[in-house]
């Protein structure tokens, strides 16, 4: 009998020891290990999702990690921006941000300004903007901002002239008042700009999309916008969110001096600082 309960003893002895052993694990796991807080950011692959990976090993420093995803549909992802499943954005100009917001009925914002990326027109078949025959056909963006922009730097370069309107209107192709040559302007999904220099004599096409396709903007293009464009591409989040302490640590890792140094050598022209 006196076996029997000193073994008990040493049984209970043994499970309290054990359990506080577990806790003691337990509790040492959890304050040694801390997680990195997650920030689910939608941008088109160049330049943006490349100044994201550049800024990442410093966001890590602060415990932020970058889930970078790569975009192909920029109304979804506004949506997708607005309704939670990203944090963020970053792969849009502020007059594109505008008319997302109209057309779709979202609220999204600005958090800040980064960069800006001359916008041109390309060719595999011309050498000079002059060389554009008669009745040619040239494509440019299907979105009715770009649209109206690719018409504004056609303008800019003497090709056409468009009836006046209130700043920051769009412009269509019923407000070309003179077109000498008489372009056959054809309107094209973003991503198939480049696709579709096979099938026109020239193309406005985004810088983002030029790079992605292997030109060189500034020596490529064959009329391109000043480093003036109130274009600027923009880091966007919900109203909700802008004022949050980690998207505010992003906003501030893509607006550094190094940031800037990297944009000006990385792109020489093509992209430009806007901050």
């Amino acid at each position: 009998m006196k076996k029997f309960v000193w073994l008990f003893a040493l049984l209970a002895v043994i499970t309290v020891v054990g359990g506080c052993g577990n806790k003691e694990k337990a509790s040492g796991q959890n304050s040694d290990k801390k997680e990195d807080i997650v920030l689910k950011v939608g941008a088109a692959s160049t330049p943006h999702a490349e100044i994201l990976k550049y800024v990442e090993p410093d966001l890590k420093k602060e415990g932020i990690k970058l889930d970078i995803v790569n975009i192909k549909d920029g109304i979804q992802t506004n949506e997708q921006t607005a309704n939670g499943e990203l944090d963020a954005n970053y792969f849009q100009h502020t007059p594109y941000l505008k008319q997302t917001n109209k057309d779709s009925g979202l609220n999204l914002v600005n958090v800040t300004n980064v960069h800006i990326e001359p916008f041109g027109v390309y060719s595999k078949k011309i050498k000079s903007i002059d060389d554009l025959s008669k009745g040619a056909k040239v494509a440019v963006p299907n979105d009715p901002v770009n649209f109206s922009r690719a018409l504004e730097l056609f303008q800019a370069n003497g090709i056409i002239e468009l009836n006046k309107k209130p700043s920051g209107s769009s412009y269509t192709v019923e407000d070309i008042s003179k077109n000498k040559k008489k372009l056959d302007f054809v309107a094209v999904d973003g991503p198939l700009l480049v696709r579709s220099l096979d099938d026109v004599e020239a193309s406005a096409i985004n810088t983002n999309y030029a790079l992605e396709g292997g030109f060189k903007p500034t020596k490529d293009a064959l009329i391109i916008e000043k480093k003036e464009s109130p274009y600027v591409n923009i880091l966007v989040t919900t109203k909700e969110k802008k004022d949050d302490k980690n998207i505010q640590r992003l906003a501030k890792a893509l607006t550094t001096d190094k940031v800037k140094k990297f944009i000006n050598d990385k792109y020489d022209g093509a992209v430009v600082p806007a901050f």
